[in-house]
């Protein structure tokens, strides 16, 4: 009988306390630590036996993440208890909002190289801490630089080949830096307002879950296309503007220093 009920359990996808402490990693201990914390949720009981699932895996998975980013038990306790529960959707949710944005692998260059790519002998040192500031560089132990966002960067490069100096590289990617950060607030802000806050509102019904990550994952995305696609409107308006001034300003005639006045 005793067989015939695990076998059912673990065609369910459940299993023993035994079987996620070997699943996970953990000791029993640290898994019964963790429910008395309220980072787990209880098992399922039949009969005297307590029967675990996905869901605890996953609890378990994202608290671990959660420490290695340095947050303490207790702050994670917090942040899981205000996401609404123990459903996996809610695991779900915490891992996409906490997932980074961007796709792209930091690249580090060595003091030389990085030094060519800006097309001096030696990158000035206030200069490397502004970019590190705005946060695209990481100055490393060594003298090496960490490139957060090597497609910006070789942006960077390119507009120094073409006679951009790393000075006013560095400036435009300040600019950057303040407008997308307006517009990063405002899709945050749009997602908060029209999405989340309705949502719980309702009382973070279960079923409305997959609905909020689906639109959370999906702004990645659009954020991204409706950014670019505004960028090259508003691109071409002013360089059609810039290029009209230039004709003007050529089509004027051209003023020679005055002579010396005769005496």
């Amino acid at each position: 009988m005793a067989a015939e009920k695990k076998a059912a359990a673990e065609a369910d996808g459940k299993m023993t306390i035994g079987e996620l402490a070997r699943r996970t990693g953990m000791t029993i201990r640290n898994i019964r630590a963790h429910q008395t914390r309220g980072l787990l949720p209880p098992p399922e009981v039949q009969g005297r036996t307590g029967y675990y699932n996905e869901e605890h895996v996953a609890r378990i998975e994202l608290t671990r993440e959660m420490q290695s980013e340095g947050l303490n038990l207790e702050a994670i306790r917090r942040v899981l208890e205000s996401t609404g529960g123990s459903s996996k959707e809610m695991v779900d949710f915490a891992r996409a909002v906490r997932a980074p944005f961007e796709d792209e692998t930091p690249e580090i260059f060595a003091p030389a190289d990085f030094a060519e790519a800006w097309q001096v002998k030696t990158v000035d040192e206030k200069l490397l801490k502004r970019a590190e500031k705005l946060g695209v560089l990481r100055a490393l132990p060594g003298g090496s630089v960490e490139v957060i966002s090597p497609r910006l960067h070789r942006a960077a490069a390119r507009m120094i080949e073409f006679g951009v100096s790393p000075e006013a590289a560095v400036a435009l990617a300040a600019k950057l830096h303040d407008h997308a950060d307006a517009v990063a607030r405002a899709y945050v802000d749009l997602f908060t307002e029209q999405i989340w806050e309705p949502f719980d509102k309702a009382g973070r019904p279960d079923e409305d879950w997959h609905k909020v990550l689906e639109a959370l994952e999906a702004l990645r995305p659009l954020a991204s296309d409706a950014l670019l696609a505004m960028f090259q409107i508003t691109m071409s308006e002013e360089t059609e503007k810039a290029a009209e001034q230039t004709l003007r300003n050529a089509g004027k005639p051209h003023r020679k220093g005055r002579g010396r006045k005769r005496r």
